[in-house]
């Protein structure tokens, strides 16, 4: 297998043998997986996560502009937190070169492109009337809240699952996208999904996923940590800030598998025809826009673009960025409300 060097405009769309399970999840290959689901750690996150009901409730919508709004207003520029290495979702295009008169060469760096920075523009335009008024500030997997929490950025996009303990954390939009944790290994491999499979293989998950917290739950044996996890001796093997680097480890051969969402995993199989998603998902997640937690103004904004963006424009981008590799998804997740704001 070829180390990927970069994510670019050109890389072929590889379909996969994608079927649709009642729930409009995609899955892919044949094989076995068993569901989990995936809590709390301990203290007050745990208690919370057991009294959550409905974690993927969120506020009303209005376009009223509250203080997060007007802030922004006043800046005349949203930030939003973004990947820049998922492939379809957040990736960045090439640069292109120019040759000048004068025989010299100018670089221009590629741009932004995917479907959840559709949906970031969407939001700005909204917001300030123009979808290029947004600073895209691309942040790893495990800096997602922290770059909330520090005002680095107003909103994360980065396919970021809503759940039980995050809501703790952070306030959540509605959700815009299903998916499921998938396993993702070479066509090769004798790994036939989340399953007993997986007992002795080394395991690549992103930091702060919940992927990670999945295997934690039950890894049937699965090697998925890294000695010195969390330190300033963590070797980035297993664990590692984002989900690209683990197909990177994938194709040296330092990891035997990779468990991650399955609709990043397709991207990632896009990109190199050696690996595949194996067996079904394992778990029924869905993505929400990510504010700091008290900023209602700017969640209930979110979702007034949410209802909007459902009636067309998140067609057009799932047709756009997603559909090659993840056909089968009829149209977006129904959003729901806390009942108390009805």
């Amino acid at each position: 297998m070829g180390v990927a060097c970069g994510l670019t405009a050109s890389l072929a769309l590889l379909a996969l043998p994608h079927t649709a399970d009642r729930a409009g999840v995609p899955v892919a290959a044949p094989g076995t997986g068993e569901g989990v689901q995936v809590t709390a750690r301990n203290g007050e996150d745990a208690r919370s996560a057991e009294t959550c009901k409905d974690a993927e409730a969120s506020l009303t919508p209005s376009g009223a502009d509250g203080p997060s709004v007007v802030k922004i207003k006043q800046r005349g520029k949203l930030v939003v937190g973004v990947d820049q290495s998922s492939y379809n979702w957040g990736f960045r295009t090439p640069p292109t070169v120019t040759r000048l008169p004068d025989g010299s060469a100018k670089e221009t760096p590629g741009e932004l492109q995917g479907f959840d920075i559709d949906l970031a523009k969407a939001i700005a335009k909204d917001i300030l009337g123009d979808e290029n008024a947004v600073i895209f500030r691309t942040i790893p997997t495990n800096q997602r809240i922290a770059a909330l929490e520090s005002g680095k950025v107003d909103l994360v996009v980065r396919t970021m699952t809503i759940n039980c303990k995050r809501i703790q954390q952070v306030a959540f939009s509605t959700a815009y996208f299903q998916a499921g944790q998938q396993v993702l290994a070479p066509k090769s491999s004798p790994i036939t999904g989340y399953d007993s499979s997986l007992s002795g293989k080394r395991i690549c998950t992103a930091e702060g996923s919940t992927a990670y917290e999945a295997l934690e739950e039950k890894s049937f044996g699965a090697v998925y940590k890294d000695v010195g996890d969390d330190t300033k001796d963590d070797p980035d093997l297993l664990t590692v800030p984002n989900q690209l680097d683990c197909l990177a480890r994938l194709q040296m051969g330092e990891v035997d598998a990779v468990v991650t969402d399955n609709a990043l995993a397709a991207g990632q199989a896009a990109q190199d025809p050696a690996v595949e998603l194996k067996g079904r998902p394992f778990t029924t997640e869905y993505y929400g826009v990510a504010a700091k937690l008290g900023n209602d103004d700017l969640v209930r904004r979110v979702n007034q673009v949410l209802v909007r963006y459902r009636q067309g424009p998140w067609q057009k981008a799932y047709d756009t960025w997603l559909k090659a590799d993840l056909p089968g998804i009829p149209g977006p997740p129904a959003p729901k409300y806390k009942e108390n704001e009805r």
